[in-house]
Order: C-alpha cells, then structure tokens, then sequence
C-alpha cells in the first residue's frame, strides 16, 4: 500500500512541534478499513490539537491565504483604538475600494461600545473617528492600519479619549514647538501569565546580567523584539531604538522624537503592533508597571521633553523653570500618569529599582533615582531636554503629553 506523508505544523509558545502523520493514496488493504484509518487519524489530530491556544496556529497555513492575489480595487483597513480601560486597544476592519491617503478619506464607524467598557447595552453605539493611517505591516500592501478616537452617541470624546484634550492644549502652545520622546518598556508572559523564559518553578539567577544582554540566558524573546522593530518602521512610525531592560524578559523601546500629538499617535499604534505581532509568535505582552512583586525592577515609560527654547543655546535656563513648575504639580501629574490614578504606580515607585518614590518630588543630574532627570551631556552643554521618570508603562500617552504641556507651556 502507497502512503503520502503530510507535515503538519503545530506552533507552541517556545517552539514548532512537527507532527507527521501518513495518509493512504490507494484503497485501504483488507486488514485496515478506510473508514476505520480515516477514524483514527482525525481522532488523533483532535488529540494533538486538545487545548491548543489559538493563537499557536501554524503561520504557515495562514501564509498560503495571504499569498493570494488581493483585488487592486479592496483595501482592508483596521480600526484601531483605546477601550475603557485606558490602556487595552481594540481593532476591527473595514474593506474600501480606494487607497486611502489621509484619516480624513476615510468614514467614520462605529463599535459596541456595551463590550468594551464604553457604554451601556441599551445605547452602545461609539463611533470611531480616524486620526492617524499607517501601513499595514501584517497584510502589507496598500492595507492600513487607522488610529481612531471614540466618541459617544451625544458627540461628546469618550472618558478614555485623552487625544482630544490634547488637540487642544498643543493648538494653544504651538509656538513652543515641543517634541517628545517617550520610551516604553514592557514585559513578555507566556500564556499562563509566567514571565516569558523563566523556570516554571523558582526565578531566574539576581539582576545584572540582562540590561542589554545578548545570550540565551540572558536575553528573552528578541526575536519577538526584533519582528516589532522591523513592522514598526515598516508602518511609518519614528521607533527610534530598542534594548533588553534590567528584569529578565523585560524590554524597551523608544518612539521619537515626535511633535505635539503625535508622541500618543505613534506609542499606541506601536502598542498595537507589539501586542500583534507577540499574538503571532504564542507570547502575552504586559505593560504593567509591576508585574513581578519582590526584587524586580518596574516598567516605566519615560518620557522626554523640550520646547524650542530649550533646545537652543543657553535653553538649561528654560528646563531648570520648566522643573521648577513641574514641582508645584506632583499630584496633579502623579495622577495622570497612570490609568487608574497613580495607584498603578504605587507600586512602582517605591524610591529602590531605580525609581523615586511617589511621594516626593525630586530632580538631579544623571540621578535615576529622581522623578526628573537632566542627562549629563544636557547639563554640560546647557541645553537639550529633560526625563521625567514618573510616567508608568501603562500610562496614556496622550495625557501624559497633555499635562506636561499645559504645566510647562501654558502655566496651567
């Protein structure tokens, strides 16, 4: 009897597992039945496949349907935004039949807002306004990806759209040109909630040998760090770096410098294509500022600022005032940087691992330990930027921009 072989690609969270199983090509022989063969086969298949994460699927198998000719007259477009939570993104997709070039091309949708924490069952309807377009780096193409704002029903922003507060502020302090750069950490979990790497059982060896590691048993998950540096660039957005952070399977990248309201534009687009692309590879991306208790380093998202005036001769000037504000406002900017009102944070700012604490407001030269820090070479040549080290990894950026903007800028 002819047998075929057929490989079938079965993809765990740290490996491919290749089952090979062999189907018959000719009728069935006396002493196996077809019928029973055929039984056996589907009935193993299941087995291999019992408790199978979906989003283990083999990419091979999807490969082939992407391959397909995509009509020149059908562009996917997927919508993307920020649920009620404040720190999750959502995302559906729509076909058009041009290549849009703007957001403003594109309609304006809506979404059940009653099952994403925005609006209640009886009245759900939030409409989705695009404001930002990137290309696609999944389906490539003319496909896009489309940031969106929500807006409820009475054409009022949603309670997690911060991107409209900002439009405003940044219209009222244009003249000050102010850029961001804001870096991201985040950590990676297998689907169980462990962090990605470490021993089932125990903790990896102490602190010190992962930040910026290279190694297998130092560095965790690069090539999922790599696949979103590479997607970033490819969807336009400025990704500026990238490094293995101080906790073992923790991360960072950098997104800037940008102007005004992209800083938000950009990080939560580039949010959404990290949690995409570690969806592919088994991986669970959290940006919980604490996500492992004890002797374990944050995530923070620090953000850096400056105004025109301060990138000019003599602008140490302009950032020593600009500090000076921003101590008069601790509270204030404490709660805005995180979702849930510095509660996040509380316990990540705890003055060890490199961070204040919550409680005071500090600020020194190259002091990682302070809630802003003026880099080394800024204070040397009196000019630049400055790091304000307080903003959790889970933080809005929009709102984080906002705040600093109206504390430095406007006065506020």
């Amino acid at each position: 009897m002819l047998f075929k072989t057929v490989t079938r690609c079965l993809r765990l969270a740290n490996s491919t597992r290749v089952l090979t199983v062999r189907t018959c090509t000719t009728a069935a022989s006396p002493e196996h039945g077809a019928n029973e063969y055929h039984h056996n086969f589907w009935k193993k298949t299941q087995e291999d496949m019992a408790g199978r994460d979906a989003s283990n699927l083999c990419k091979l198998t999807l490969s082939k349907y992407l391959n397909l000719p995509q009509p020149k007259d059908r562009v996917q477009c997927t919508y993307v935004w920020i649920d009620g939570t404040g720190e999750n993104v959502r995302s559906k997709t729509k076909t058009v039949d041009f290549v849009p070039k703007t957001p403003a091309d594109l309609p304006v949708w809506d979404y059940d807002g009653s099952s994403t924490y925005q609006a209640e069952g009886s009245n759900s309807d939030v409409y989705l306004h695009p404001v930002a377009l990137y290309r696609d780096p999944f389906r490539g193409g003319d496909n896009k990806l489309v940031l969106c704002e929500t807006y409820r029903f009475n054409k009022k922003p949603t309670d997690t759209n911060k991107r409209c507060s900002l439009v405003q502020a940044m219209e009222k302090a244009k003249e000050f040109i102010p850029w961001f750069g804001l870096e991201q950490e985040y950590t990676l979990l297998d689907t169980d909630g462990h962090p990605f790497g470490w021993p089932k059982s125990g903790f990896p060896g102490p602190q010190g040998p992962y930040y910026c590691g290279v190694g297998a048993t130092k560095a965790y998950g690069r090539d999922i760090v790599e696949a979103h540096y590479r997607a970033c660039m490819y969807a336009g957005i400025n990704i500026s770096g990238t490094n293995a952070e101080v906790m073992p399977a923790q991360w960072e990248f950098q997104v800037g410098p940008c102007e005004g309201v992209s800083i938000g534009d950009e990080v939560w687009m580039s949010r959404f294509i990290l949690h995409q692309v570690a969806e592919e590879f088994g991986v669970v991306v959290s940006f919980d500022p604490k996500p492992m208790p004890g002797n374990w380093n944050g995530a923070g998202a620090h953000t850096n600022f400056s105004t025109k005036e301060m990138r000019e001769a003599g602008g140490l000037k302009y950032i020593e005032e600009a500090i000076e504000r921003l101590s008069k406002q601790h509270i204030r900017h404490i709660q805005a940087y995180d979702p849930k009102q510095g509660k996040d944070n509380e316990r990540r700012l705890t003055g060890l691992h490199e961070t204040s604490s919550i409680h005071d407001f500090s600020a020194g030269v190259a002091n990682r330990g302070a809630s802003i820090r003026i880099p080394r070479q800024v204070a040397e040549k009196k000019m630049g930027y400055l790091e304000d080290r307080r903003p959790s990894s889970n933080c809005d950026p929009y709102a984080v921009a906002d705040v600093m903007i109206r504390t430095i800028c406007l006065k506020e």
